[in-house]
């Protein structure tokens, strides 16, 4: 079975402190009993954490979780009917993404005093899981310094491919309405207030009474375009595991629908906020880049921002909570949420809206270096190479060949500018820097997103990418071989951009941050001078 593994708790539990006990006293007999029946058939000990709604016990390779028998504001396990149920609930949700782990829900009959897993009459039920390390989680591979980006990239991948299957929200039900997602935002702000926290809840509910208007329409909109969908709605860092090499969510909201039935970008925005509020921007816009080339779900990011500060919101009051009903230090409860959720407001107010394009042949190195740039800018980018095959229902690795379609007629390529232009009207109108990544070969295609520019008041560029030919086409050969890359152009390809390209013109050379991507590139100082440019 390799080495052990470990379940951790959700977001929203907590362990159990003895005067929280005192106020929800529960009989545990059962789990008591249960625990020592597994120690004698393993002949090890097997620990139990608890929390305010739930006994999970640890073998050496198992671990099983049961719901307690409580009736809390957000959740009703008191029947056995409903246990079950929600047992089921959280082994179906969590094997959409986890299979490895959720092994089955398991009936466990006898008595509350010599209990059995196996056959009879059920008196209670275990969701069984397989266990994991608590060093592969997300939240210590990235401050141990062991997360890899292609590890985070294919979970953003993996994430997409959940949203895009995912269950629409039915219109007769009120989840992800617009009164439903600002009463949550005010409830958490009500909360970290009744917390005692003063000045930054003040700010915010001014921020968010500001913003409401535009948001309601934004979430309304979403809400009827097919957005809201049975998510996973709790993914911050300590719900993602690495297992077998690649990062897999687990702990679904199981208990409630109106946390998990929520838009999509809501989910995102819970791991790109948690990955800016440890330190990482540059990992949460890695993150958020490959989401949005799999989902293309750019008409999401204007409610972005607004669902990281109600997720920072959320962990804070949650940091808090663990505090006092933990008996842990404040100061020792991770990242400061609430600083968090004021930074991320504070950008809403003061955006860094800006406009760039790349320019240069294929294998030129611009999608390397805009990768790169936009990790550092905090930056949205958009591939004309994704979203020329998304035009023909393909996703960015599949070939075109392969599919028997023609992508490259010249309808094909106004209908791709058109759609990278509304793209990009859509995130700098929400506030942030935007590359768009093509090869910009034409002054036509070039003068159309100078032009947007201008229409929209925000600095525009050109990142102009160069190599030597032989290099040039060294690279385009890799990359075809390889297949890891959504660009389909191949020596043909180049040679022909070699022959037709239009060079900048000397008004476009004015606004040109010039690269040659064989030398050695330091990306703070070229970021640097994007991102001081005033026009």
């Amino acid at each position: 079975m390799g080495r052990p593994k470990i379940a951790t708790r959700p977001m929203l539990e907590c362990p159990m402190t003895s005067s929280h006990a005192t106020r929800q006293p529960v009989d545990r007999t059962l789990v008591t009993a249960l625990q020592q029946r597994l120690q004698a058939e393993t002949g090890r000990a097997v620990s139990l954490v608890e929390t305010h709604i739930s006994w999970v016990l640890l073998t050496d390779r198992l671990a099983y979780k049961l719901k307690k028998p409580v009736g809390l504001p957000f959740v009703d396990f008191r029947t056995l009917a409903a246990r079950k149920h929600f047992c089921e609930e959280e082994w179906r949700l969590n094997r959409r993404l986890a299979p490895e782990i959720y092994i089955d829900v398991a009936a466990v009959c006898g008595t509350p005093a010599a209990p059995h897993l196996g056959a009879g009459e059920p008196i209670d039920y275990v969701v069984r899981m397989k266990r994991f390390a608590e060093a592969s989680l997300l939240r210590n591979l990235l401050l141990d310094g062991r997360l890899r980006t292609d590890q985070l990239a294919g979970f953003a991948q993996r994430l997409a491919a959940l949203h895009a299957r995912a269950d629409v929200a039915p219109p007769s039900c009120g989840w992800g309405a617009p009164e439903q997602v600002l009463r949550a935002m005010r409830l958490a702000l009500a909360g970290l207030a009744g917390e005692g926290v003063a000045g930054p809840p003040q700010a915010l509910r001014t921020w968010l009474d500001a913003q409401a208007s535009a948001l309601c329409a934004a979430w309304a909109e979403r809400r009827g375009k097919g957005f809201v969908r049975e998510c996973h709605g709790d993914l911050h860092l300590a719900n993602v595991v690495l297992i077998d090499g690649d990062l897999t969510a687990f702990d679904c909201i199981e208990f409630d629908p109106a946390l998990r039935w929520i838009d999509v970008m809501s989910d995102v925005a819970f791991l790109s906020m948690d990955l800016k509020a440890h330190g990482r921007e540059d990992l949460a816009f890695r993150f958020l880049d490959v989401y949005l080339q799999h989902s293309g779900d750019y008409a999401g990011i204007p409610v972005l921002r607004a669902y990281e500060v109600y997720r920072a919101l959320v962990r804070a009051m949650v940091a808090r909570l663990r505090a006092r009903e933990c008996g842990a230090p404040a100061a020792t409860a991770g990242p400061d949420y609430l600083d968090c959720a004021a930074a991320l407001a504070r950008q809403a107010r003061h955006p860094t809206a800006r406009l760039l394009i790349t320019n240069g042949l294929s294998g030129s190195g611009k999608s390397t270096i805009a990768t790169e740039m936009l990790a550092s800018a905090g930056a949205i980018r958009i591939r004309s190479d994704v979203e020329r095959k998304r035009l023909f229902g393909m996703q960015p690795l599949q070939r075109s060949v392969d599919h028997g379609h023609d992508i490259y007629t010249p309808e094909a390529t106004r209908r791709t500018f058109d759609r990278l232009r509304a793209c990009a009207r859509t995130a700098l109108q929400a506030g942030y820097p935007v590359i768009v990544d093509a090869a910009f070969l034409r002054r036509d295609e070039r003068l159309a997103f100078r032009t947007l520019a201008i229409e929209l008041g925000v600095p525009f560029a050109i990142l102009h990418c160069e190599a030597t030919e032989a290099q040039l086409r060294a690279r385009v050969a890799a990359r075809q071989s390889s297949g890891t890359d959504a660009s389909e152009a191949n020596l043909q390809v180049l040679e022909r951009q070699l022959a037709t390209h239009e060079p900048l013109d000397e008004e476009e050379r004015a606004a040109t941050l010039h690269v040659v991507s064989e030398a050695s590139l330091e990306i703070g100082p070229l970021v640097d001078r994007w991102l001081a440019r005033k026009r």
